[in-house]
């Protein structure tokens, strides 16, 4: 379980891929995103989650727990409302949220 404290940041980004997709999207974002997450200075923790939607696609979400805006900045850039993405994204997207949303933990 992640020990989240009051006053960190959530960050959460949604995309949408191909249900057949989900194993090999999961191992790539452990790859890729997650581990860039996990790495970066301040991360307190990163997941992703997944549901399939009646239209036939799947909804994944990434959610990433930070000590601070300034730590994220670290990871995403000066601009830390929009989305990054990883060369072999394209692989696997159907669609994607440019922008990511953040909220305070109580």
């Amino acid at each position: 379980m992640l020990d989240v404290p009051a006053g960190s940041v959530m960050r959460s980004w949604t995309g949408w891929i191909a249900p057949k997709s989900r194993a090999e999207y999961a191992a790539y974002m452990e790859r890729t995103g997650l581990a860039d997450y996990r790495s970066t200075s301040g991360n307190l923790g990163a997941l992703i989650v997944f549901r399939d939607l009646p239209d036939g696609r799947c909804e994944v979400r990434t959610v990433s727990f930070w000590r601070s805006y300034a730590h994220i900045e670290s990871f995403a850039g000066e601009d830390i409302e929009l989305a990054v993405f990883y060369p072999e994204d394209d692989r696997f997207l159907l669609d994607r949220e440019l922008i990511v949303a953040h909220f305070e933990v109580a």
